[in-house]
């Protein structure tokens, strides 16, 4: 074979490869698309898709529809989606400590993450802020941790539930920070945050639009932020990583689709996700909602995902969870 033959094939075998992305991309999505939420509506999860979808429809100029399917730790949720062919119009969207965690606390779990789902998007990082009741003996982060130490096992912290990410939060920041603080589990932020308004418990991890209310009357003080960097939305609240290096418990938000969904069709959808993201208003009601968006590509959000359940499993070791 001569080296212009050589040429001539390979340019029209890179044509050919090129028309067929070019198809899939133009091709797709050629029906609904279905955002499957493994929560009831009104979580986070809920909100982050029901803002999204409306964008999305217009840029894949399809109906893009919202179906809630809570239950079994996403096992209904991810169960529902492996009914459907792998052909990127169905996809999850949960937050990513779910995935890590519901193998450790569920016994008999209907999925595996990483043997069921392929990724798609990371939507963003939702933050949880550390928060005590205004009448605490502590007024930031600094006295916090010098009464923790001075005081070791008299404060204890409220979770929205044992095994949820309120709760591996603050077991990662107790352990981090070399504090003993005691675990008051409730069912839900519903409940806890106003445990610490009464002063049943010292402090707890709340999302900022749980507390907003309770910290312009008065009744609650903000302490940190568990995510690496300070968010650049309240710079002035300081990240429990600038007292315990490399602390990073804020929460993804992701996209994921049915194992074996053609890489085409996840960035087409990973890109109306980023367009989506880009839109002002979009950005500023994901921000209300206690979201910072990022809309990482498939390769990004594998990154992160491996990332965060390797932090979240090293909690729930120290949480001592058990599958029930």
């Amino acid at each position: 074979m001569t080296r212009g033959t050589f040429l001539k094939i390979s340019a029209a075998i890179a044509l050919q490869a090129l028309s067929i992305f070019a198809y899939a991309d133009s091709d797709f999505p050629n029906k609904p698309v279905k955002l499957v939420i493994p929560y009831a509506p009104g979580g986070l999860p809920d909100t982050v898709a029901r803002v999204l979808a409306e964008k999305m429809q217009a840029d894949l100029k399809q109906p893009v529809i919202v179906e809630n399917k809570p239950g079994g730790g996403g096992g209904v949720a991810v169960t529902a989606i492996k009914q459907y062919p792998a052909d990127g119009h169905t996809l999850l969207v949960t937050d990513g400590p779910l995935l890590a965690v519901s193998p450790i606390i569920i016994k008999n779990l209907k999925y595996d993450a990483q043997r069921d789902l392929d990724p798609v998007s990371l939507v963003g990082v939702a933050p949880l802020l550390l928060v005590t009741n205004s009448s605490a003996p502590f007024k930031n982060m600094q006295d916090f941790i010098q009464y923790a130490k001075e005081h070791p096992g008299e404060l204890n912290y409220g979770s929205s539930g044992i095994g949820s990410i309120h709760h591996l939060t603050a077991e990662a920041m107790a352990h981090s920070l070399g504090i003993n603080v005691k675990h008051v589990p409730f069912k839900g932020s519903s409940a806890s945050i106003p445990a610490l308004i009464g002063n049943q418990v010292d402090i707890t991890f709340a999302s900022p639009p749980n507390l907003t209310g309770f910290v312009q009357s008065g009744k609650a003080r903000i302490l940190a932020t568990n995510t690496l960097a300070r968010s650049k939305a309240n710079p002035d609240i300081p990240a429990i990583s600038e007292y315990a290096k490399n602390f990073d418990f804020g929460f993804t938000v992701v996209m994921l689709a049915k194992k074996g969904t053609p890489e085409a069709y996840r960035n087409r959808i990973s890109d109306s996700v980023k367009k989506a993201v880009n839109d002002p208003e979009v950005k500023s009601k994901l921000e209300k909602a206690g979201v910072d968006s990022i809309a990482g590509g498939p390769a990004e959000l594998a990154a992160k995902l491996a990332s965060e359940n390797s932090r979240v499993i090293a909690a729930a070791k120290l949480a001592n969870l058990k599958p029930e």
